[in-house]
């Protein structure tokens, strides 16, 4: 992969000298989920408050498509190279004023390297699923060691399973001023990764009994895709990893997701703010965020039979009620999940960890 270093400055840069009260955003990343989403989300708008905020890899993956968006978006990042020993370098030569970590693996690494240089460091555990072995090992041991943090949930059952209390800030998305318009094609998607915990094997089985004019429209990849596609790329389409998730809004008239476990997923977020209804299982935070009726519907976890009722009713009223669904998706997401909101409330953890400085310039 190659980007214009206009856009892209120190891609893979060794440690260099940066403003005190710079702030760090670390994170291990090999694709586009919500991590990234909430991570270039959570950077401009520091970025917009005049922090000097930078997004920093834990590791090199090789070519990676977030990367050319962040370059795109005019968002600067880095590439730790030289492992921990690399990062401990790195975070002591730059003198940065605050470490902010996402994930298990940055956060079991960057804290106690942010501790022992006496950086302050917040965490932000974003996962509602329980991984398999050897990741729910990796995980129960970042979850402890979020002692050395302060720490943010982003759902009020992370927040429950932390062994140590966390302040409970919900992601962000951008929205418009004014609500979407228009009205909802009549296709179903799913956005996320194909693994197990998001449910893709019930979306295609819910789109196998559905009405024939109905489509059925995945976003993303993962290690369920191959058989997935195998057994229903007849009547589902599989269009893969997408870099601007933004561009699938328009083709979606339902964002449908059956996951069996969840925090509060961006993907939610995002097509309310693009005016598009969720219908979504019990999961997570998601009964908080849904009305049902209004800007979705909400089903038992595994309940295909409630989806196909859902997606009936959705379909049958399509036409008529498409505005309404749109004006009180966006609303949901603008008043209740709007940047300037939980930004706010960010920067307040990030105060409570020892970050002092005040944004110098607005960028």
């Amino acid at each position: 992969m190659s980007l214009p270093s206009a856009t892209a400055p120190n891609l893979r840069s060794t440690a260099m000298a940066v403003p005190a009260g710079a702030i760090r955003l670390l994170v291990d990343s090999s694709g586009i989920g919500g991590i990234e989403r909430h991570i270039a989300v959570l950077t401009a708008a520091l970025r917009r408050r005049g922090y000097d905020a930078r997004i920093l890899l834990l590791d090199d993956h090789g070519d990676h498509p977030w990367l050319e968006q962040l370059a795109a978006e005019g968002l600067p990042f880095d590439v730790n190279r030289g492992g921990v020993n690399g990062l401990f370098q790195r975070l002591r030569a730059e003198r940065a004023g605050l470490l902010h970590t996402h994930g298990y693996k940055a956060g079991v690494l960057g804290r106690p390297i942010a501790r022992l240089l006496g950086v302050p460091v917040v965490s932000t555990f974003h996962s509602g699923e329980t991984g398999r072995f050897p990741v729910n090992v990796y995980q129960r041991l970042d979850e402890w060691t979020g002692l050395l943090a302060t720490r943010i949930s982003v759902s009020p059952a992370i927040a429950g399973r932390l062994p140590f209390s966390s302040r409970l800030i919900a992601n962000f998305v951008a929205t418009s001023d004014r609500p979407p318009t228009g009205p909802l094609p009549p296709a179903v998607g799913f956005v996320g990764r194909l693994s197990h915990e998001k449910g893709p094997d019930l979306f295609c089985l819910a789109a196998s009994a559905s009405p024939p004019d109905v489509r059925w429209l995945v976003f993303g990849d993962g290690p369920m895709r191959g058989e997935l596609q195998r057994q229903y790329g007849a009547r589902v389409e599989f269009r893969g990893m997408v870099s601007n998730i933004a561009e699938a809004w328009p083709e979606i008239g339902l964002l449908l997701m059956p996951s069996r476990a969840e925090g509060l997923p961006m993907a939610a977020l995002e097509a309310l703010a693009a005016g598009v209804p969720v219908a979504s299982a019990r999961v997570g935070a998601m009964p908080d965020v849904i009305r049902p009726g209004e800007n979705g519907w909400l089903f038992d976890a595994g309940d295909l039979e409630a989806v196909g009722t859902i997606v009936r009713a959705w379909a049958g009223e399509r036409d008529a009620r498409a505005e309404a669904w749109r004006l009180s998706a966006w609303r949901v997401a603008h008043d209740r999940f709007g940047v300037e909101t939980g930004l706010d409330r960010t920067l307040d953890a990030y105060a409570a960890a020892g970050f002092k400085a005040s944004p110098p310039s607005r960028q």
